[in-house]
């Protein structure tokens, strides 16, 4: 079963809960996020993704995985 944005948006709130995040798409399985938090400060572009892949808790894992492709973007906040 896709995914709706606030779905995403609920996964990333438990393991980032003081971030800014913003979940884009309406077909629930091609989406955008955008997450910025304190925590990915020191840390390079792969590490931050895959903090925010892990957070996913494996919804994107595998063909059966309920979310097909997630467009990512994360930075520090300002």
């Amino acid at each position: 079963m896709p995914m709706q944005a606030h779905e995403i948006e609920e996964l990333l709130r438990a393991t980032f809960p003081d971030a800014e995040i913003v979940v884009q798409g309406d077909d629930g399985v091609h989406m955008a996020a955008m997450v910025a938090d304190e925590s990915f400060r020191g840390k390079n572009r792969v590490q931050q993704q895959r903090a925010v892949y892990a957070a996913l808790k494996g919804k994107m894992d595998g063909p059966a995985g309920e979310l097909h492709a997630l467009a990512l973007t994360t930075k520090i906040p300002d």
